[in-house]
């Protein structure tokens, strides 16, 4: 699996998190880490396709706004704090 270079807190540009907070399933994911805590990617999918989750996602890892980490064959997201 490739890794997505999550940018530094200094590096992380305002327009692409406003960007990655503008659709209103990825504004869900983001409200659900804060509230929830971390979750797996399928905690979080509901009943949209792979690939479309999988894009979202990495639009809000790119932004700097979620780490994901691997705990076997599952991916865990958390909010980053930093």
């Amino acid at each position: 699996m490739r890794h997505a270079r999550l940018p530094a807190s200094e590096e992380i540009a305002l327009e692409d998190v406003f960007h990655a907070l503008s659709d209103p399933f990825r504004l869900e994911v983001v409200r659900r880490l804060a509230t929830e805590g971390e979750q797996s990617c399928q905690a979080l999918e509901g009943d949209r396709p792979k690939s479309s989750v999988s894009h979202h996602f990495r639009v809000l890892r790119e932004a700097g706004l979620i780490r994901t980490r691997n705990e076997g064959v599952t991916r865990m997201n958390a909010l980053r704090r930093d």
